[in-house]
């Protein structure tokens, strides 16, 4: 079974590019549009990995990290915040709130490609492992 990502962002053209990649990556793809459906899906399909935009429709994506790192089952959910919200002191919020990393739009496909190869390379298959021992 592939590690599943979770891509957040209300822009279609970003997910449709972001969809692509994480594809050609072979990976399966989980999309939402806003915070709530992010949550949902979350929630339902437990990902590996959240490609999370900070500016949401709802909830925005420092509320979805936050709310992520709160629920057991999605505490060890690797989160990755991408968003155009690109200065130092975006960034240190974004960690703050709980993301493990942060990435400026506009980003190279190959850097992005390169950190979540390297996340789910090491960690896919022990968060499946643990998120099948949660109740």
């Amino acid at each position: 079974m592939p590690p599943k990502v979770l891509l957040v962002d209300d822009e279609a053209n970003i997910l449709l590019s972001l969809q692509f990649l994480m594809q050609q990556e072979g990976y399966e793809v989980l999309v939402a549009r806003n915070g709530d459906e992010a949550m949902a899906i979350a929630r339902r399909h437990l990902p590996d990995l959240a490609i999370l935009d900070v500016m949401l429709p709802g909830p925005n994506g420092y509320e979805v990290c936050q709310a992520m790192r709160a629920e057991p089952r999605l505490a060890g959910l690797y989160i990755l915040m991408l968003t155009a919200k690109s200065n130092p002191a975006e960034r240190e919020k974004g960690l703050a709130m709980g993301a493990d990393d942060y990435v400026s739009k506009p980003f190279s496909n190959k850097e992005l490609v390169d950190k979540v190869r390297a996340v789910l390379g090491s960690q896919a298959a022990a968060s499946r492992d643990e998120r099948h021992k949660a109740p």
